[in-house]
C-alpha cells in the first residue's frame, strides 16, 4: 500500500487526492470486516510508534487522517493504536474524532467501557459537549448511535441542561 500511504499523507495540492483515499479507505475497506483489520495495520498501526516517535508532518497528517475515519475498524483491532496515538497530544483531535465515530458510523465499533480511559488521556477537544456526550453515552453502556438510536440526543439534551 505505499502509494495509499503517499496519498494519505500528501498535503497541499494533492489534499483533493487523499480525501477520495481516505474516503475510499473508510467506505471500501474499513467498513468491511474482511479486509479492515490489515487495511488498518497497513496504513497506521504497523507505524503508530514511528508516527509518534518521528513526529513528521507527513505522518502525523497520515495518522489524523486515518484515525477521523477508523470508526468501523474492529475496536479490538484499532485500540492497540488508539492507546499509542494518545501519547502524542498533535494526534487529541483526531482520536477523538475517530472514537466519536466510532460510536456514530453505521458500522462503527466501540467499546464502552475502555473508550472513557482513553477518552481521559486527552486534552479537550473543541466542542466539549461533544466530548460530555460521548462520555455520556458510554457511561450508560452504549456502543453504536444505531444499536441505541435515541441514546445520543438523550446524552446531548441531558449535558446541555435541556
Amino acid at each position: 500500500m505505499p502509494g495509499v500511504l503517499t496519498l494519505v499523507g500528501a498535503g497541499g495540492c494533492a489534499d483533493r487526492d487523499a480525501e477520495a483515499v481516505t474516503y475510499s479507505l473508510w467506505v471500501d475497506w474499513f467498513e468491511h470486516h474482511t479486509t479492515s483489520a490489515t487495511a488498518f495495520a497497513e496504513v497506521l498501526g504497523h507505524d503508530i510508534d514511528r508516527v509518534v516517535a518521528e513526529r513528521s508532518e507527513a505522518l502525523l497528517r497520515r495518522a489524523h487522517r486515518v484515525l477521523e475515519c477508523s470508526g468501523p475498524v474492529s475496536w479490538t483491532v484499532k485500540e492497540p493504536t488508539y492507546r499509542t496515538a494518545a501519547r502524542l497530544p498533535d494526534l487529541h483531535s483526531a482520536l477523538f474524532l475517530g472514537l466519536r465515530a466510532s460510536f456514530h458510523d453505521v458500522h462503527g465499533d466501540l467499546e464502552p467501557v475502555a473508550a472513557p480511559a482513553l477518552l481521559d488521556q486527552l486534552d479537550p477537544p473543541t466542542n466539549t459537549q461533544l466530548l460530555v456526550a460521548l462520555r455520556h453515552v458510554l457511561a450508560a453502556g452504549h456502543s453504536n448511535h444505531y444499536r441505541s438510536p435515541g441514546a445520543w440526543d438523550d446524552a446531548v439534551r441531558s449535558c446541555s441542561g435541556s
